[in-house]
């Protein structure tokens, strides 16, 4: 299984208010970056059958692995409710070597989830994940790759989404792939909910192929879209969430509690944006928080990186976490929230929420 990400320049709407919003996570120089990241498809691509039309959205859980696997959406697909991502990591801040480890310790752990991106590493990450891929000689069926698209190379020709690159008008696009045999399903990533509700309607309304995920970001701190936003679609047309930065660019790891460890990813200098937040008045409120979280981890018996990665699990629209590790302990650790999952009562949620103070309201709690 295959899923490829396009990126475009972030133009869908003019004067939506939501594209002027601040990134929860960088400031304006880095935010003007992610804004032409924003516009995002998702293709997936089977070697195996065709799901049939009636089909189970129940979680279901790995026999010799433990992993949990849901639907994305409310489509057919079945990905591990973890998956592994190489943002920063391959090609970048880990050897191919400890890349390779992560992706066995995944694989063999039961995450068929892969996320990278052709801009990662110049193209060096999906390189890297292609080639480990084949080494490891694992069947191409039991894997769901997910790639972004937009910033290809230098030439006009290898950049945005234009029929040229990949498309032009996204909803055809994405429908012309899957009918010629090379996707089964897309999806979008940084969209807003008016963005893929429109997608949508483009779709029924010319008898198109409408996207089956929103690839989101979501952690503690990071809540509004996820939590208010998608759980309407999710309803409404069946879109499920891909979340990624569980642990918030490591915040919620508890390892800047001290200040900036030279190994840390807000050490390095094109996060410098990290590091001012990390350091600046919400950055230590968010540090005071955290503190207090890490005794109901201890009561829980897990970590505290468990507990945020098991809290994003807990919301039923969420149909994968995406993790990224620097290295198989880290993996392992974080790999560990599925048996933390079941001790997400209602109380230890609310109780979290009491902490944290930012639980977002909405007309209606799809969760009930």
């Amino acid at each position: 299984m295959q899923v490829s990400i396009a990126c475009t320049d972030h133009n869908l709407k003019r004067g939506n208010g939501d594209h002027s919003k601040q990134s929860a996570t960088s400031p304006n120089v880095v935010n003007q970056a992610r804004a032409k990241f924003r516009t995002v498809a998702i293709i997936a691509r089977s070697f195996g059958s065709f799901t049939p039309r009636h089909i189970s959205l129940k979680e279901s859980t790995g026999k010799h692995t433990g992993m949990k696997y849901r639907n994305l959406g409310k489509s057919g697909l079945r990905v591990s409710c973890l998956g592994l991502g190489t943002w920063v990591t391959f090609g970048g801040q880990i050897a191919d070597e400890v890349a390779e480890q992560l992706m066995t310790i995944a694989y063999e752990s039961g995450v068929n989830l892969f996320d990278t991106a052709e801009v990662y590493a110049g193209g060096r990450a999906e390189i890297i994940l292609g080639n480990i891929i084949k080494k490891k000689c694992w069947r191409r069926s039991s894997l769901v790759i997910t790639t972004k698209l937009y910033w290809g190379g230098k030439a006009e020709t290898e950049r945005g989404l234009s029929r040229k690159h990949i498309i032009e008008e996204i909803v055809r696009a994405m429908t012309y792939v899957i009918n010629q045999g090379m996707a089964m399903y897309w999806g979008t990533s940084r969209w807003t909910a008016m963005e893929i509700m429109e997608a949508y309607s483009v779709a029924r309304q010319f008898n198109l192929i409408p996207p089956v995920c929103e690839q989101a970001e979501y952690h503690l701190f990071q809540r509004e879209k996820v939590e208010v936003q998608l759980p309407e679609l999710y309803h409404k047309i069946g879109v499920g969430a891909m979340t990624w930065s569980p642990l918030a660019c490591g915040i919620i790891t508890g390892k800047y509690e001290n200040g900036i460890p030279e190994s840390s990813r807000a050490s390095m200098k094109s996060y410098q944006w990290l590091k001012e937040k990390i350091v600046s008045e919400d950055g230590r409120k968010q540090q005071a928080k955290l503190k207090e979280l890490n005794h109901i981890a201890e009561k829980l018996g897990c970590t505290l990186p468990q507990l945020a990665v098991a809290w994003c699990l807990r919301n039923e629209g969420v149909s994968s976490v995406l993790l990224g590790t620097s290295n198989p302990e880290q993996l392992t650790e974080n790999l560990g929230a599925i048996q933390v999952l079941p001790k997400m009562t209602s109380h230890v949620v609310s109780d979290i929420d009491h902490i944290l103070g930012n639980r977002p309201h909405s007309k209606k709690d799809y969760r009930s």
